[in-house]
């Protein structure tokens, strides 16, 4: 179709958060969702997580896509770099930039995407903008007042300060880079969230970059295709109609599409459906495992592919040397009966984020012990998963050094025990603690301390300069002059971290 001068019109600029984790994002989209987002009283405010919202500054919007989770993978940026007009390069004015600061940078450098860095953190007292920006010319980029052309700005997401320039510099980006758009275009855009609800059916959030999206239309993607039987905003309001730049969710999906699929309109059923490509089911295969490794087997549930995305990319960060990490299955919606039946089949444990089980599944559970552990936070699923996996790890035998003992006196020797004397030299020496036994330079034996006694008492602890009565068991037949040096050994679970 050719463009018509008539229809084009300037859009709103579509904007990604990027940044290292904790540096600040979720908290500035918060509190930019928090002072320019007018809730709908129709709606009843947002009610649901879409992916994106949009806000509304002096009559100007501005779409904000909110990744769900981790967002700091560099899948998940990638993907949102290529949807997004701008980005805002989020960093801790206190920590300065780390490896996923520099991540992102070359995510959006690699996409061309314009960048405004933004210090977050500025109202701390150890704030230090000017070294941040010597850490990014390091990496390669410069900011403003240092000779490049990306602009930066000092910001607390805490107080609000310098947001107000922050959304005039995306302002100012968006009119240079002249977002234009041409409504007469037949519909096109970006799948960025999807779910399954048991109640309406396949739902997809997408974000329109050409011509605009009205109730009854046929969409599709590669995977999938729809006769859009409802539109409605981000705050869950219907709608008639979708313009550029607007998140808007559809229903009438026949499957789920993939996030980060484009869309475009058709004409007809027929050659929308000449566009899907057969979708490869997922095989279930186990990771090989070795003579001393173990496997832990989970069923991911979740509610949108975002979040199963962002949970699938933090897994593969933990440590499996010892311990294999297989996912079974990870599918949005809630937990039904094939999920229990694989579960119960594979001694698998189902991890569900903003799910639940669903009206069969719940009346299985009543019946078969299936645990399921629900979970609203993504940090708080993925503890659950390290904590399962350092249960399943072997502990770590220390050994703590706790004192010596001289050898000054042989009371009763029989066979496997001993009644000695000694003097405590270094240190502090416990009932039930082990020993290693020497002669001269040479360790000849080694033994338990059985009891301790002194002046016919017995006691716990011997420390050093005291004479003690020693009842040692022993295969080592021991001669005065003898050292014995003290020890114990203590269990250590072994901890893990994300690489």
């Amino acid at each position: 179709m050719t463009e018509n001068i008539e229809n084009k019109i300037k859009r709103p600029p579509i904007v990604v958060v990027l940044g290292h984790i904790d540096h600040g994002k979720s908290s500035l989209l918060e509190k930019i969702r928090e002072d320019l987002v007018i809730t709908s009283k129709e709606a009843g405010g947002i009610t649901q997580h879409i992916g994106a919202y949009e806000v509304e500054v002096n009559g100007k919007k501005i779409t904000f896509l909110d990744t769900p989770g981790h967002e700091a993978f560099f899948g998940i940026r990638k993907r949102s770099s290529k949807i997004a007009d701008i980005g805002i390069l989020v960093i801790d004015a206190t920590e300065g930039v780390k490896d996923q600061t520099k991540e992102a940078y070359l995510a959006a450098k690699e996409n061309n995407l314009p960048l405004i860095v933004a210090l977050n953190k500025i109202d701390k007292p150890n704030a230090q903008p000017e070294i941040v920006k010597n850490q990014l010319a390091e990496i390669g980029l410069l900011v403003e007042d240092r000779g490049g052309t990306v602009p930066a700005v000092n910001i607390s997401a805490k107080t609000g300060q310098g947001i107000d320039t922050l959304l005039d510099l995306i302002f100012l980006l968006a009119e240079m880079e002249n977002l234009e758009t041409d409504l007469s275009k037949k519909a096109k855009g970006v799948v960025i969230e999807t779910c399954l609800d048991e109640r309406r059916g396949n739902i997809a959030t997408v974000i329109l970059k050409e011509g605009t999206l009205k109730e009854n239309a046929i969409i599709a993607t590669k995977t999938a295709l729809a006769k859009v039987r409802a539109l409605e905003d981000f705050q869950g309001k219907r709608i008639s109609e979708a313009l550029p730049s607007q998140p808007v969710v559809v229903l009438g999906f026949e499957e789920c599409p993939i996030v980060g699929e484009e869309f475009q309109e058709f004409e007809s059923l027929e050659e929308a459906k000449s566009q899907i490509e057969p979708l490869k089911k997922r095989i279930i295969s186990l990771p090989e495992v070795k003579e001393g490794e173990k496997i832990l087997k989970i069923i991911l549930k979740a509610d949108v592919l975002g979040s199963l995305e962002a949970i699938e990319g933090i897994i593969e960060k933990i440590p499996q040397e010892k311990v294999k990490i297989a996912i079974l299955k990870a599918d949005v919606g809630n937990v039904n009966i094939d999920d229990l039946r694989l579960a119960d089949e594979n001694q698998a444990k189902i991890l569900a984020f903003r799910v639940k089980p669903d009206s069969q599944a719940q009346n299985i559970l009543k019946l078969k012990k299936i645990q399921i552990k629900s979970f609203q936070i993504i940090y708080e699923l993925i503890e659950e998963i390290r904590r399962e996996v350092e249960r399943m790890l072997e502990p770590e035998i220390k050994r703590v050094d706790l004192g010596k003992i001289k050898i000054i006196a042989i009371f009763k020797q029989s066979k496997g025990r001993q009644i000695i004397g000694g003097r405590v030299l270094e240190g502090e020496i416990e009932k039930g603690s082990l020993a290693e036994i020497f002669r001269g330079e040479d360790k000849i034996g080694q033994g338990k301390i059985i009891s301790l006694q002194i002046e016919k008492k017995n006691i716990d602890k011997a420390q050093k300069g005291r004479e003690v009565g020693i009842l040692i068991e022993t295969q080592t037949k021991i001669n005065l002059d003898d050292l014995l040096l003290i020890y114990k050994e203590e269990k250590q679970k072994k901890e893990i971290f994300l690489k």
